[in-house]
């Protein structure tokens, strides 16, 4: 018998009905030679401290770093998964094969693993990996099962993610709760630390302190006009300054030029070409419904994987923006099965996915296609089965999916774009404006025209003057012009949105608005794109953050946790994606587990040690009220003056 397992009930029951598994048993699907059974996510974790060793069980500085010899798992929940797992173990017993069908990601081969794992499973086991649940695809995966050897480095790279987050947060939370967490007994607060969620709460932190600290400038901006267009004056200055710094400074180049007439020096008109909007990643999906719809990472990420499920969407835990080349013959049938959602498939029907040449075909980029950017998955797109059975929120997530994969084979916008310059006395003008000659992928989004090339963290911006076609201007021209001066204040950063913040952490806390430059810094990014969501929830959960409208603002515990954390380890959002390059480069095995291994231990101890030494800002282990703090020759308690009579030489 081949016992399949897949990652939750509803999957296992699709892939039951595909192969003819159509008996229902306790726990399981069984027929035509097949067991199908599941998982609930996560049936094994590692161990707690306190299962290791009885040492462990207290929180004592004295029994840190906290190094297991040899990491353990136990089937972890209520007594439904444990119920569960039985059914499995039974069915593993008696199997002639395993069919790994869990999730076809990092985290779904370690659950998977772990199952099979702590199951005893001494048959062979065979792994099912498809993009989409549609019943060609599990077909087609069941005709092209791979050993589990060929995912070996895939699940050792999910086992070091798991014991890095095991061994640093437990460590580095422990730690820092002893020495420097207010309250005793159950009372202590517990100062939560984590490998992702410190890092990404640092960046909180430190976009907020900023903008609490900023400080406005006043600057004033030299404009005229002339036949109902607005003239930008380019006066250069040095970097970092800016070109009118006072009021009077500014009246007086008005005055100098008012009388003047305004003479056309350059009329410059180019032809420029622009591509269609990338296909999604989940980060950019997560991001676009964050600021579209103020959907939330989590709430994205439950949608795209309801669509998953549903099989109309494909697998979307996914980091990538590109296709494969096997995808581009499949495309006309993904089209014709979305028609009648979206008319403006219509215009591509009658093409044919012969390569892209000439003028019956089909559309084939390599800003689209491309082998060398996708690794296990390629972008998310429809699946090309009927969205009938799907909820309001998730038609407003689809058809963002589905509008985008349809604008990739529509041809290039076409613009002209246009600049014109000017002079009145000694000061240079210049204005530009730009037309849209050819609409292209931009007539598939209709009314939402400003989706696609809106630039994220962009919402507030002011519109960008004269974006649109201007007059037709000659050289040599010229006549009466009205200048303005317009006086302008600095602005301080903006407060991090969960679109902007999904941002930070894909690119380390760098802002980085160029795609193709995004695209290469993803393999440092805080966490992956399957986790960054749920780190943000945390965050939320342990009342480190919280929302203000769309903004999203450290509180005073958020705050109070990054200021007492002394390792930059922990805070750094740099040091942390390295660490996720690393992570990925044992998943394609260029790095070796037990070298990553041995740096987290390394790393754990170092931690520890920083914060055994540095005992400024514990709590008095005396008093209990007050702060340690550090004088020429010894330690001393803050509250010294109310009669706290700690000290202690260093």
């Amino acid at each position: 018998m081949t016992v399949c397992v897949a990652e939750k009930p509803s999957v296992g029951e699709y892939i039951a009905r595909v192969l003819g598994a159509n008996q229902r048993k306790n726990g399981y699907f069984e027929g035509n030679g097949y067991q199908v059974t599941w998982t609930f996510g996560h049936l094994c974790a590692l161990l707690d401290p306190q299962e290791y060793t009885d040492q462990w069980k207290g929180w004592n500085l004295s029994t840190l770093p906290m190094i297991p010899a040899r990491f353990s798992i136990k089937v972890h929940g209520d007594e439904g998964v444990h119920r569960q797992f039985n059914i499995i173990k039974s069915l593993i017993e008696q199997a002639d094969e395993v069919i790994n069908c869990g999730d076809a990601g990092q985290e779904g081969e370690l659950i998977q693993r772990w199952v099979y794992q702590k199951a005893g499973c001494k048959c062979p086991v065979k792994r099912l990996w498809v993009s989409s649940l549609t019943e060609d695809a599990i077909r087609e995966g069941f005709q092209a099962l791979k050993d589990q050897s060929a995912y070996q480095h895939l699940y050792e790279a999910g086992l070091m993610r798991a014991i890095g987050d095991w061994l640093l947060g437990m460590n580095a939370t422990r730690a820092y709760t002893i020495r420097y967490a207010r309250g005793t007994g159950r009372d202590r607060q517990v100062l939560s630390v984590g490998r992702v969620q410190t890092p990404t709460l640092a960046l909180v932190v430190k976009r907020q302190a900023e903008i609490e600290h900023f400080v406005p400038k006043t600057y004033w901006e030299l404009k005229t006009t002339y036949r109902d267009t607005l003239f930008s004056a380019q006066i250069p200055v040095e970097d970092g300054e800016y070109a009118i710094t006072s009021e009077q400074q500014g009246e007086e180049l008005v005055n100098s030029i008012k009388d003047l007439p305004l003479t056309i020096t350059s009329v410059e008109k180019k032809k420029a070409s622009e591509y269609a909007p990338k296909l999604y990643d989940l980060t950019s999906l997560q991001v676009d419904c964050n600021r579209k719809y103020s959907f939330s990472a989590e709430q994205t990420l439950q949608l795209i994987q309801s669509l998953y499920e549903k099989r109309v969407t494909t697998y979307p835990r996914v980091d990538t923006t590109y296709l494969s080349d096997d995808i581009y013959p499949k495309v006309p049938a993904t089209l014709a099965g979305i028609k009648d959602y979206f008319p403006q498939v219509e215009p591509l029907l009658p093409l044919k996915a012969d390569g892209g040449k000439g003028a019956g075909s089909l559309p084939k980029s390599k800003k689209v296609f491309d082998n060398k950017k996708v690794t296990d998955h390629h972008a998310i797109i429809p699946t090309g089965v009927r969205p009938d059975n799907i909820t309001a929120d998730e038609r407003k997530v689809y058809d963002l999916v589905a509008l985008h994969f349809i604008a990739a084979f529509y041809p290039e916008c076409e613009v002209s774009n246009t600049t014109v310059l000017a002079k009145a006395g000694e000061i240079d003008f210049k204005v530009t404006g730009r037309e849209v000659l050819k609409p292209g992928w931009r007539s598939v989004f209709e009314k939402d025209q400003e989706l696609p090339d809106n630039p994220e963290g962009q919402e507030n911006q002011e519109p960008q003057e004269n974006a649109k076609s201007l007059p037709a201007f000659t050289k040599g021209e010229s006549g009466p012009h009205t200048p303005l001066l317009k006086e302008k204040t600095t602005t301080p950063p903006k407060y991090y949105t969960e679109a902007t913040l999904l941002r930070a952490m894909e690119t380390a806390g760098k802002t980085v608005d160029n795609d193709e430059l995004r695209e290469a810094m993803k393999e440092n990014g805080i966490g992956r794109p399957s986790t960054r969501a749920a780190i943000i929830e945390k965050l939320y959960q342990r009342k480190y953050i919280q929302k203000q409208g769309k903004s999203i603002r450290a509180t005073d515990v958020g705050i109070d946790l990054i200021h007492t954390i002394i390792s930059p380890l922990l805070k750094s959002a740099e040091l942390t994606g390295l660490w996720e390059k690393k992570l990925r480069e044992i998943e394609r095995g260029e790095y070796t587990a037990q070298q990553f291994l041995d740096e987290l231990k390394e790393m754990t101890a170092g931690v520890v040690y920083d914060v055994k030494a540095n005992k400024a800002g514990m709590l008095c282990p005396v008093c209990r009220q007050g702060t340690v703090i550090r004088g020429n020759t010894r330690y001393g308690c803050s509250r010294w003056r109310e009669g706290c009579t700690y000290a202690e030489p260093f």
